[in-house]
């Protein structure tokens, strides 16, 4: 008995999600706690139309992550980000992209509660490490949501969300800063200029502040080392490789390797071969000698993994989430001692993740805010009445806030009711927004509720945004807006006969005529884009 029950107790103490064949030398893979700080799930996981949840990563799918793969392998902690490459001319497009790939994880956990939960902090992946949860941890890669206009509060909002990393750039340049192409992302790929902007330092401190990760993977060398300069916190690489061994602009020198140690920071090397090795194909053994070169420029308290699952190809030997551990297998190959392997695996993220967040505290203000839509809900309006019910402390009505997609708008408060109020004078352009409601007290808390919602697209909210972009100056003349109404009215009459074919008809004469104005620039580039867009999603319901 006293044998059998020792047993239990070993297996009970290691961390959830051993697999099935574990052997003897896999145990510290097990026992640790793994993360991978870059994964693009997301990507794969929405329609690719309405940007609405359509794969539930709780079942086997045949993406490199999803639960049982990521349970199967050991990997306890994934960093799955939230990818935009930009819109040109549409921040409010990049907006939407963003906080759909968000709201996807948050559809994710309320499907699967049992696996999978959302862990903005250190102490909350532990909790849930320890109660056999996947941790998961939201990103962003790409800020091309942000511009002067709503960076700062987008920013809250995003920390309200529990993203905790921010890549300024992808490959191409924004107005945070350079991209790894040092291009902007217009037709014409005009070449940037120097590193992080102004706006981008503004945002880098505020981050340091609120206490969100800075991503570096992406940046130029000009920003990577405006970044440097400017942040106190210490900063990630969440997917990049050495330069030394594979000369490649995603990759670092030692030189930046260096900087990101004295910084306290951490690099996560990438699983994907053409940043790994001059050959076709990539390995495991690529993999560990980019892990290598890393511990010996920058010590081991500074090396982790970032695997770009479902955002590259990976190693011909490591082709998803459930081979995970032999990565673990070849560190215990070349010798490194369970400390080191325990760091690379998760804990020098966690290090990084904690020193940050200690500028994150906040206290209880005794306000209660419920909103009246829950996280994802669609709405069918596009001029919404966003309302929250306010309780608790006394506050002064002058501090209360409503914030959309990051902008500051002034709401109406019903002091009988307790409700705070907006209701929006203009038509929202895209899909999924993000709606913050914030009281001050008088004591000088500050309470905040975040929530997604989506609107939906009907015949009605495009009539509303052709007549609003008429008035905005959108279309060179009147009989543009005329002719794009006549076609929304017939889809909405034959909608009511259930006349589907005769709708799908006009829907397709409507885009014809979108098509014709754009090419003769009777018609904004923004317009074009979202009434394009709007067309793409009937389409996908009717047909």
């Amino acid at each position: 008995m006293r044998v059998v029950l020792s047993i239990l107790f070993i297996f009970s103490a290691s961390f959830a999600f051993q697999g099935t064949s574990l052997a003897s030398d896999q145990d510290t893979h097990y026992q640790s706690t793994v993360v991978d700080s870059h994964i693009d799930t997301f990507m794969h996981a929405l329609d690719e139309t309405t940007w609405l949840p359509e794969t539930d990563i709780g079942e086997e799918t045949s993406f490199d992550f999803d639960i049982p793969k990521g349970q199967e392998g050991g990997l306890d902690v994934p960093y799955l980000a939230a990818y935009t490459p930009g819109y040109y001319e549409n921040t409010p497009r990049s907006v939407s992209e963003t906080l759909a790939k968000i709201n996807g994880l948050y559809w994710t956990e309320a499907n699967n509660p049992e696996e999978l939960t959302i862990t903005p902090s250190r102490e909350e992946i532990e909790q849930a490490v320890q109660d056999e949860k996947i941790a998961a941890v939201p990103t962003i890669e790409g800020g091309y949501s942000m511009e002067e206009e709503n960076a700062i509060e987008l920013l809250h909002q995003y920390d309200d969300l529990g993203v905790k990393a921010l890549g300024f750039t992808w490959n191409t340049s924004n107005a945070l800063g350079e991209g790894a192409d040092r291009v902007y992302g217009d037709p014409e790929e005009t070449p940037s200029e120097g590193g992080l902007t102004d706006l981008g330092e503004e945002v880098a401190e505020e981050m340091n502040d609120i206490g969100m990760m800075i991503d570096v993977s992406h940046m130029a060398r000009t920003t990577f080392w405006d970044v440097i300069e400017v942040s106190e916190d210490p900063i990630i690489a969440t997917h990049s490789g050495v330069n030394a061994l594979h000369d490649h602009q995603r990759n670092l020198t030692d030189e930046q390797l260096e900087a990101l140690a004295d910084n306290g920071g951490v690099l996560g090397v990438v699983f994907y071969p053409a940043f790994l090795t001059d050959e076709s194909e990539g390995y495991v053994d690529d993999v560990v000698d980019h892990i290598d070169h890393a511990v010996d420029v920058m010590g081991v308290e500074h090396v982790a993994l970032g695997s770009d699952f479902d955002g590259a190809d990976m190693p011909e030997d490591l082709q998803d989430a459930s081979e995970f551990y032999k990565i673990t297998d070849e560190l215990e190959n070349r010798d490194y001692s369970e400390e080191d392997i325990e760091k690379i695996l998760g804990e020098n993220h966690l290090r990084v993740l904690e020193e940050v967040e200690q500028n994150d505290e906040d206290g209880d203000t005794g306000v209660t805010i419920t909103p009246s839509l829950e996280m994802g809900e669609e709405l069918a309006d596009n001029t919404p009445d966003l309302q929250a019910d306010i309780e608790g402390e006394k506050a002064d009505e002058s501090d209360f806030r409503i914030i959309v997609d990051g902008i500051e708008y002034e709401p109406e408060f019903d002091e009988e009711t307790g409700t705070l109020s907006l209701e929006l004078d203009e038509p929202l352009k895209e899909r999924f927004h993000a709606v913050t409601f914030e009281v001050t007290t008088e004591a000088g808390g500050t309470e905040r509720e975040t929530k997604i919602f989506y609107v939906d697209t009907s015949v009605d909210n495009m009539k509303m945004l052709v007549e609003h972009f008429e008035e905005e100056g959108a279309f060179e003349n009147d009989e543009v807006a005329h002719a794009l109404d006549m076609h929304l009215t017939a889809m909405g009459q034959f909608e009511d006969q259930e006349e589907v074919d005769k709708v799908v008809q006009h829907t397709e004469g409507f885009q014809d005529l979108l098509d014709q104005q754009h090419e003769s620039e009777l018609i904004s580039e923004t317009a074009y884009s979202v009434l394009s867009n709007d067309v793409d999603v009937l389409m996908d319901e009717w047909q």
